[in-house]
């Protein structure tokens, strides 16, 4: 494809004004699109192009993944009984992810309202409004040994109008997974897909049983991903595959509360388990302790080596609140909880010392930003290749290696060297001043807390 412009030509500004701009754009070709096939739908104009379903016109005709087939197809569907979809996808207001997902719950009587409580939401918050609107009984907890995995891919089963296959694909797009998911023997209390058909089918297929004529698109298959579902008000669905040995730990563990949890609730073992591990973990990333020695401000900050004290690292990551603190000039902060990583505001390098008022939070790819402000891009480039060369470590965060680097080289240059600009001038930060404004598969019904406590780690 040849490009009218030379993107590598184009300022940060402008790139990033066209990319939006294109996005715009793109977003009203897909109603377009979406309405199009809505009518094609309608008038069942795939049989002249001998495709027998929609869904076989959309993928060996307009050649569109299962994926993007089925997708489109339920939302066009879906747009002839609520028009206000196509202006929700042309706007931004909605995307085809949340759009699928919200389907089978949108009734004539207050569908529209639905869909503007949804409006802007991602798809993991689509789905804890779907909890909420339409709650389910709590998963079982259980246990049992999975099948041997078979040497040969199985045949797609029929049942109805729903094509199934019976192999698992993550080529499949999250949306198809989703909805097909269950479908697939999981241990949350529903049956195996089988000749002839079952309730998993009836989940697969649900969501794209619209009043239209034509056969529904071919529902997805399920993918074999952990899952953490919301499946009611504060209260989720935890399903994964295990080892052997976490299969023993988890018996073992069992056999040693049933003084405190007699009936050996899966969950509640796991939220002991969870509770340990997340006080060790934060005991060695940010030095949480239930009865600190000593505070924040009864430490000495003039820095004697990179190491953070630990009182300074509680109050640091207490303040920030374990999210990275960067903000763009729109005062828009990143959501990171993972990956942080303690940066000085006024680099280590250029003499920044331990204070709580000059090191943040921020994640792995922003500290790499940072130091790319700090010292240069080309100076990090050379750093990390040289890391490479002598076989260390060079992480794409580079802050931490380029501090240790740089601030090795002031030191035995001199901080007057240093403040001189020996290292160059600094740049603004973009933490700055004006920014700161502030084998065996198991299964589980688990509440918000633990849920909580997984997206918090670290």
């Amino acid at each position: 494809m040849k490009l009218e412009v030379c993107l590598e030509a184009l300022s940060d500004d402008i790139l990033i004004a066209r990319l939006v701009d294109l996005l715009g754009r793109s977003r009203g070709v897909e109603a377009e699109l979406v309405a199009h096939l809505a009518e094609v739908d309608a008038r069942r104009l795939y049989r002249r192009e001998a495709c027998p379903s929609m869904h076989a016109y959309a993928t060996e005709r307009l050649h569109l993944s299962d994926a993007e087939a089925y997708l489109r197809i339920t939302v066009a569907r879906l747009s002839r009984r609520f028009p206000v979809v196509l202006d929700m996808l042309a706007d931004g207001r909605h995307h085809l992810s949340g759009i699928a997902r919200l389907a089978p719950h949108l009734r004539d009587e207050d569908g529209e309202a639905l869909l503007a409580r949804a409006a802007l939401l991602s798809k993991r918050e689509i789905e804890h409004l779907i909890a909420e609107i339409a709650p389910q009984a709590d998963a079982p907890a259980l246990i049992r040994k999975l099948p041997a995995a078979p040497r040969s891919t199985a045949q797609p089963l029929i049942s109805g109008p729903c094509l199934t296959s019976a192999a698992g694909s993550d080529a499949v797009g999250d949306a198809l997974h989703e909805a097909g998911r269950d479908a697939g023997g999981d241990v949350g209390g529903q049956g195996a897909v089988a000749p002839g058909g079952s309730a998993g089918d009836d989940a697969g297929c649900e969501s794209t049983r619209r009043p239209l004529q034509g056969p529904a698109p071919v529902a997805p298959a399920p993918s074999g991903r952990p899952v953490l579902t919301p499946i009611a008000p504060l209260r989720y669905k935890v399903q994964f595959t295990a080892g052997a040995e976490l299969h023993d730990k988890l018996v073992r563990a069992q056999a040693l509360l049933r003084r405190h949890i007699p009936d050996g609730d899966l969950a509640a073992v796991v939220e002991r388990a969870m509770t340990l591990l997340l006080r060790e973990l934060e005991r060695g990333k940010f030095a949480a302790a239930a009865s600190p020695r000593k505070t924040a401000a009864e430490v000495d900050p003039t820095p004697r080596s990179r190491h953070i004290p630990d009182p300074i690292r509680r109050e640091v990551w207490e303040r920030d609140g374990g999210q990275c603190t960067f903000h763009d000039r729109n005062g828009r902060r990143c959501p990171a909880r993972e990956r942080l990583e303690f940066h000085h505001v006024a680099p280590f390098g250029r003499g920044g010392d331990h204070s709580a008022a000059n090191v943040r939070l921020v994640c792995t790819i922003h500290n790499a930003y940072q130091a790319e402000l700090d010292y240069g891009a080309a100076f990090m480039a050379a750093h990390r290749r040289r890391g490479r060369e002598d076989g260390g470590r060079a992480s794409e965060g580079g802050g931490r290696e380029a501090g240790w680097l740089v601030g090795g080289a002031a030191r035995r240059a001199g901080s007057g060297a240093a403040r001189r600009g020996w290292l160059g001038t600094p740049r603004r930060s973009a933490l700055g001043t004006p920014l700161w404004t502030t084998g065996v598969q198991a299964c589980m019904a688990v509440g918000a807390p633990v849920d909580a406590q997984r997206s918090q780690r670290l």
